[in-house]
């Protein structure tokens, strides 16, 4: 056991019995008065909760934290008014209304210690002080900043984690008399926290579990008109969710008309694309049972925890997954657009930056990822790939490169910068959106505007694609009277690549959910890079 150099006092607290209030917090057995009657060294401190050979340490979170909050407040017991203790584990009690856990914040512990005040030992209520203390830090922590760590789920996160002073805002709370206060002040206060928080109290309402959940086997894809042994198992998993009311025929093999439209509406739904076809996309989303979307449900409001809590008074937010672009003004959603996101293997980060500037018949310098696995492959393949695509090739100098001059097996070829010009064939469009970043990430408009008609829009190399992006930049100077219609219409006629910055202050964010509230119904949405499984097996309590 460590030997410490100094001895402070610490009053421990003795519950003594007497009469209860008539109306009782649930759970909790309080008595009214308390009697500081035992001195606790700090050799007994450490040698009954902060040794590291002591068992008892596994109990606490937050170990060095609260030896240090004793040791910053001369080992003064802080619980000693019963409206403090019976607000905290109120809020503990209550914390499945977050979508966080009651046995992560030493519930089952404290409930037990609060039941048997008037038996517990000496060593028990000074446990009871010490686990209170824990479970406050704990849980401010976990509202502020999430209880899990975005990065390490998130191939790329470049929005500032939230930051949180726990021991700080325990030393206010309890100068205030007022826990709730002081865990109020770091939920987050986003409209979409606060549906999804109505939502998880109508969900846990209406019953987690279904009465049957039919899963559908794995198979080949089913298209319209053919025949499947899967087509009852499919038909009865509809039924179930609500979206088939016909008679079921257990004997019928054909995906039949009636049965396409109901996979359509599911599809619709659900953002996926709606084309009748049983892929494995449409298969996996229609296994989801109401305990797994009651796990979305969790996982989302813990993203929501990891997202900063001040977007800023006008700001750009992407939600990725729902292919869906608004525009938020002072509290008010002003626009909204369409968008294209990047596929599974090139997926479109979260982060969050501020608009730069605007560029009119933009070039496009190709980045990294697109030379590497894309531009030089096809220059392999055929060297006239560059001629095809419009792709212009410069050295280091800015020099232009004859494409039948470079090894293309060699490294050099990656060392060259490869910039397709302004014109009707630029995957860029006639406009991009800057907002300055390292991952060269950008909205921008596009030639191919018909894929904005698929529900499913997973399609671009990492870029957000925009429906009417012109429109967008329109708006983003809006406040500079000297580009008007005309103004626009003459530089894009010209087909000179014009810089105009943006002066108006907006924000971007690029955030990540696959739940929210739209009017009285809880929508759900594809998980297109398949992170709510992933994020609810670390979320969920431990067995």
């Amino acid at each position: 056991m460590r030997s410490p150099s100094l001895k402070f006092a610490f009053i421990v607290l003795l519950l003594i019995a007497s009469c209860k209030d008539d109306k009782e917090t649930p759970g909790v057995e309080e008595r009214n008065e308390v009697e500081e009657i035992t001195f606790l060294t700090e050799d007994d401190l450490i040698e009954d909760f902060f040794d590291d050979s002591e068992p008892r340490i596994k109990e606490l979170y937050n170990i060095a934290a609260v030896s240090e909050f004793y040791r910053e407040n001369d080992f003064e017991p802080i619980w000693s008014d019963r409206e403090l203790r019976e607000d905290l584990f109120r809020n503990i009690e209550n914390i499945e209304d977050e979508g966080l856990f009651f046995e992560d914040y030493h519930g089952d512990k404290l409930q037990k210690l609060f039941r048997s005040l008037d038996s517990n030992t000496e060593e028990d209520n000074n446990l009871l002080e010490i686990l209170l203390t824990d479970s406050y830090l704990q849980l401010s922590k976990d509202l502020a900043t999430g209880k899990l760590d975005p990065t390490k789920i998130h191939e790329i996160w470049g929005t500032p984690l939230n930051e949180i002073d726990p021991q700080g805002l325990l030393k206010k709370a309890i100068s205030d008399k007022n826990i709730q206060k002081s865990l109020d002040s770091i939920r987050p206060k986003s409209k979409v926290y606060q549906q999804l928080r109505s939502a998880l109290s109508e969900f846990k309402k209406t019953g987690i579990d279904e009465d049957t959940s039919t899963v559908i086997p794995d198979g080949r894809l089913v298209r319209p008109g053919e025949n499947s042994d899967r087509i009852f198992a499919v038909t009865k998993r509809l039924t179930e969710l609500g979206y088939y009311n016909n008679p079921i025929d257990s004997t019928n093999t054909e995906y039949k008309k009636e049965i396409q439209e109901a996979v359509e509406k599911f599809q619709l739904d659900h953002d996926l694309q709606v084309d009748a076809l049983l892929g494995s996309t449409t298969i996996s989303n229609m296994n989801l049972t109401r305990r797994d979307r009651y796990h979305q449900i969790l996982v989302n409001l813990e993203r929501w925890r990891w997202f900063p809590r001040d977007l800023g008074d006008h700001y750009i937010i992407v939600n990725i997954p729902d292919y869906e672009l608004s525009v938020v003004k002072d509290n008010d959603t002003v626009r909204t657009h369409k968008i294209m996101v990047g596929t599974q293997v090139r997926k479109t980060p979260i982060f969050s930056d501020e608009i730069g500037y605007i560029i009119y018949n933009p070039t496009w310098t190709i980045p990294p990822t697109i030379k590497k696995n894309d531009v030089i492959p096809g220059a392999k393949r055929d060297i006239g790939y560059f001629q095809k695509k419009n792709i212009k090739i410069y050295d280091s100098n800015g020099n232009t490169v004859d494409p039948s001059s470079v090894d293309w097996n060699s490294s050099k070829a990656r060392s060259y910068t490869y910039r397709q010009p302004a014109g009707p064939s630029n995957p860029l469009g006639i406009v991009k959106i800057i907002y300055p970043n390292e991952y060269m990430i950008y909205l921008h408009d596009t030639p191919s505007r018909s894929l904005f008609e698929k529900n499913a829009r997973a399609q671009s190399s990492g870029c957000v694609r925009v429906q009417d992006a012109l429109g967008l930049a329109k708006y983003l100077l809006s406040d500079q009277e000297k580009y008007d219609d005309e103004k626009i219409e003459d530089i894009l006629k010209s087909g000179r690549t014009t810089e105009i910055p943006v002066k108006q202050k907006v924000n971007v964010h690029h955030f990540y959910w696959t739940v929210y509230q739209k009017k009285d119904t809880i929508k759900f949405i594809n998980d297109i890079y398949n992170l709510d499984q992933k994020t609810w097996e670390l979320l969920k309590p431990a067995d």
